[in-house]
């Protein structure tokens, strides 16, 4: 199985996940998506949703 994964929302390559210690840890393709820079997840699907959630507007994360 890949240790990593092309996350798409819609025709949109928002960016990759690698897996590592402690999760998978995004690495944003484009601008729209650097609020996810960085952040670990427990697994792709759930790296995906949040990537869903940001470009529909619903995600805000703490400053």
């Amino acid at each position: 199985m890949s240790d990593t994964y092309i996350i798409e929302v819609g025709s949109q390559t928002a960016g990759i996940v690698v897996h590592g210690p402690g999760g998978y840890r995004f690495f944003a393709a484009s601008h729209r998506f650097d609020q996810l820079e960085g952040q670990l997840f427990r697994n792709a699907r759930e790296a995906e949703r949040a990537a869903r959630r940001l470009a529909t507007g619903y995600l805000t994360l703490a400053a």
